[in-house]
């Protein structure tokens, strides 16, 4: 539909003077740049202004900007730009390259909806819905399309079949020297398949000549087209190169009964022009949002990471975050130990992260932590790699190196042929470098940790034993501390006697009735032939994580076990014994176990091998205590840091209400409590209002006293305990919340116990505990409802409690998060500014007085907390 100029002048000041425009003006896109096509009250001069001020880069790219979204657009203009107007606004007209320009110090959301109805009347541009060849494959701005790469190409198939009628055929991408079929129409078969242009004469020919080409059923080039199964009776099949200036992007194949028409032919020679340049938008377009995509889960790994608290919740993080980007669950994570020995295994299975600990010898993961380098898998059956799951088909397996050496390898599987690209290995890879710190980080401090328990095991193991002469005393002593510091189940000591068998002398653990029955009544122990025996003759360290899957297993009656760890007390080439511990849990052991197993083998081989170095062991004990002493000094250091966090985490619970009372009670109580002062003073002591006067000051004096209680309780002190009554606890944080309670429309409900027994506790740790639970209750609760707290003894494991419950009627917690409340950083308020502290400190104050909390909550029906203190001993 045409439009004369005149009419469109005349269209453009009838909607200035509605609008109140100081100008309009109609402007197209064309390759040299801008062009004026309407104007109204825009003079020559202005005209000049506006095309050089259109022509800026940044300018071009917001009005284009504007027209690929079809959204309105305004801008502030320079003052420098003499146009007579503060703003200009865009109207793009839809399905043209057009924008209708219109400059105003303002228009209000009236005036600019007639000016949106103008652009889309259609007095700027042709509504004919009949498409020309240029038009057929720009789509409406106000689509995602151009960003979905397969929905944008079957589009573009789509519209060349409209006009060119065929039976079936495919658009494929050109790259890495193959076409890869990424659109069909009516071959559903072919999506995916890949066709390497250099083993096909045919596609070798469209590359070469940039030319199309039309094969005929019978022609001897027939036989030599791929995927001839899906041509059905087709009688001609041809192929359309989809070209960039030299370069071939892409090919569009169709097929069907009926001989092209050379007009047809002619159609979509032309139409391959327009194509081309469609898909090659296409493509950027999908490439530009994977790589946003990519970025922005660089950005969530950054951030995931930085607040996990230790190396499983790193792990767990990081999988859930690959899950997301790369839509597949067959997630693994193998870490060396530090002598390289073992495997720390983290695998992904039914959304769950398991972890064991295997030995590095003859594992699947071997040879790629050998090879040190990204492996990627398009087809593990074809290419002979043997995956950790049974069903996938593709992987992407890359090292993990901490300063040029490899310390694990992470690996991601798909069941999926060909599921990764070589921009996943990339990804894949910066992931890795970046968790290889984060894991050697976290490695070295859990062995740290470990490293501390082990010193501390061997130290007190050296104290009991020194001085004594009997061995078998001593080997009693090794297996209850095993027992003692570990849990384990089950702890043996057996050591080489006379006759150079195995005797158990020590025997330990929750296991140990069990066994002693069974070399009571059978006199043996499975050691010949069974996984003790092996270590015994090797001298070799043992750790099996499934013992049905270890054929020198020897199982004893009545004692089923899943995990078995042995280590021999080695004086040379002689064995003097073993020590061995069992599990009665599968997958129970892990590297640290083993070193602290080792550690403790060492030195009881040489109280075993000769009494008299025992000056040398006296030498140890200094070296130890030394270390225990260093390591003190570190553990004190990191428990001041905990206090400190602890305090920052009951400022930040009571700053709310802090500033809260402090604004509004401290300026008013002064002048009350002053001016109430000063009228004392001149009030006789007879005057019948000194009386009400003094009930005045005493009240106002009462409410200061309870600001400077609170203030006293947010300043940090030492924790001390001392035996105090709960009750006297809850009354005074209710008197410092009472305001925060009644300012947020809350019922609140206070039953306190009578002749409550006393409780050692820390008064202003516990304060923080109601606190914390209060302000949490009435986050829950933010258009009101009911709270109430109630104290009150319990029985419960055959003990009294002192409890404490506060019960809401708020939102409720699902049982999802019900799992992770007490976990530190984790909170369901992010968006409300909450830290994920609460609740954890809550926890540890609550089990540091050797008390627990129950929680009871669904969604919608509220919560209830209840904190169980002990009570007093003699009480």
């Amino acid at each position: 539909m045409a439009t004369s100029n005149t009419s469109l002048e005349t269209t453009l000041k009838e909607a200035s003077q509605i609008t109140g425009a100081v100008w309009a003006a109609c402007v197209e896109r064309r390759d040299s740049g801008w062009l004026l096509e309407t104007t109204y009250k825009l003079n020559k001069k202005r005209q000049a202004s506006t095309l050089k001020y259109l022509e800026l880069a940044v300018v071009d790219t917001w009005l284009c900007g504007a027209i690929t979204v079809g959204r309105t657009r305004s801008r502030k203009l320079p003052k420098t730009l003499e146009l007579g107007i503060e703003k200009i606004y865009i109207f793009p007209v839809k399905e043209t390259q057009k924008v209708v320009l219109v400059g105003a110090d303002k228009l209000d959301k009236s005036a600019q909806r007639i000016w949106r109805l103008l652009a889309a009347s259609g007095s700027f541009g042709s509504n004919d819905v009949t498409l020309q060849p240029a038009d057929t494959f720009i789509f409406g701005g106000q689509t995602s399309v151009p960003y979905n790469l397969p929905r944008s190409l079957e589009r573009v198939l789509a519209r060349i079949v409209q006009y060119v009628p065929c039976q079936a055929g495919w658009l494929a991408i050109y790259g890495d020297d193959a076409l890869s079929v990424e659109a069909h129409w009516n071959c559903p078969e072919a999506l995916g398949s890949k066709v390497v242009v250099e083993t096909n004469e045919v596609y070798s020919r469209v590359m070469r000549t940039a030319k199309g080409v039309l094969v005929e059923k019978g022609d001897p080039d027939w036989d030599n087209l791929p995927q001839k199964e899906l041509f059905g009776d087709a009688q001609i099949w041809g192929a359309i190169p989809l070209m960039i200036g030299q370069r071939l992007i892409g090919v569009v194949v169709l097929w069907r009964k009926e001989p092209f028409s050379a007009d047809e032919w002619l159609k979509l020679q032309s139409f391959s022009v327009y194509a081309a340049s469609s898909v090659e938008m296409f493509v950027t377009f999908s490439e530009m949002a994977n790589h946003l995509r990519r970025q922005a889960m660089l950005n969530d790994f950054a951030l995931i990471t930085s607040s996990a608290q230790n190396l499983d919740q790193i792990v767990r993080r990081v999988f859930a975050l690959l899950m997301r980007t790369f839509g597949s669950e067959l997630i693994a994570l193998f870490l060396l130990s530090t002598d390289g020995r073992t495997l720390r295994e983290y695998r992904n299975r039914d959304r769950r992260v398991r972890t064991r600990t295997q030995f590095v010898e003859k594992h699947p993961i071997a040879s790629f932590i050998e090879a040190g380098r990204n492996i990627r898998v398009e087809n593990a059956q074809d290419q002979k790699y043997e995956l950790v799951n049974e069903d996938a088909q593709a992987a992407l397996i890359v090292p993990l190196k901490y300063r040029g050496k490899v310390i694990g390898v992470l690996e991601l599987e798909s069941e999926e042929v060909a599921a990764f690209s070589g921009y996943d290995e990339n990804l894949l890879g910066v992931i890795a470098s970046h968790l290889a710190g984060l894991v050697e980080y976290g490695r070295l401090r859990e062995e740290a940790e470990a490293r501390a328990r082990n010193l501390g095991l061997i130290h007190e193991v050296i104290q009991q034993v020194i001085g004594l002469t009997n061995i078998a005393e001593v080997a009693q002593i090794t297996a209850d501390l095993l027992v003692q510091h570990f849990a384990y189940e089950l702890s043996v000591v057996m050591l080489v006697d006379r006759n150079q068998k195995l005797k158990v002398e020590g025997i330990s653990g929750s296991a140990a009735p069990l066994i002693k029955k069974a070399l009571d009544k059978f006199d043996w122990y499975p050691v010949q032939g069974g996984i003790s025996g092996f270590v015994y003759e090797t001298g070799e360290s043992t750790m099996v994580n499934d013992v049905s899957q270890n054929a020198r297993y020897k199982h004893v009656p009545g004692w089923d076990i899943g995990s078995e760890m042995c280590v021999a007390l080695r004086d040379g080439g002689r064995i003097l014994g073993i020590i061995d511990v069992e599990s009665s849990a599968k997958n129970a052991f892990s590297h640290n176990d083993l070193l602290a197993l080792e550690s403790l083998a060492g030195f009881l081989t040489s109280a075993v091998s000769s009494v008299d170095r025992y000056q040398m062991l006296q030498d140890t004990i200094q070296i130890l205590q030394t270390t225990q002493e260093e390591l003190q000094a570190r553990m004190e250091a990191q428990h001041a840091a905990e206090n400190r966090l602890l305090q920052a985490a009951k400022l930040a619970a009571v700053g709310e209400m802090a500033a809260g009372i402090a604004h509004e009670l401290n300026n008013p109580l002064t002048t009350v409590a002053g001016f109430s002062e000063l009228v004392l003073d001149d009030l006789p002591d007879d005057a019948p209002q000194r009386e009400d006067l003094e009930m005045v000051l005493h009240e106002a004096r009462r409410a200061r006293n309870v600001v400077r209680r609170l203030l006293d309780f947010a300043r940090q002190s030492e924790s001390v305990r001392v035996r105090a009554g709960l009750n006297e606890v809850v009354e005074d944080v209710v008197v410092l919340t009472n305001h925060l309670i009644q300012t947020s429309g809350i019922k609140f409900e206070m039953t306190l116990g009578s002749d409550l027994p006393w409780a050692l506790m820390d008064r202003n740790q516990i304060k923080q505990v109601i606190i914390n639970l209060l302000h949490n209750a009435l986050h829950a609760m933010p258009k009101g409802g009911e709270l109430s707290i109630i104290t009150e003894t319990r029985h419960k494991d055959n003990q009294q409690w002192l409890t404490m419950a506060v019960q809401d009627s708020g939102t409720g917690i699902t049982p999802e998060d019900l799992n992770r409340i007490f976990e530190p950083f984790f909170t369901t308020r992010v968006d409300d500014g909450g830290t994920g502290l609460g609740l954890a400190v809550t926890y540890g104050i609550v089990t540091s007085h050797k008390g627990f909390i129950d929680v009871e909550s669904s969604p919608g029906n509220g919560s209830c907390f209840t904190v169980w203190l002990p009570i007093e001993e003699g009480y």
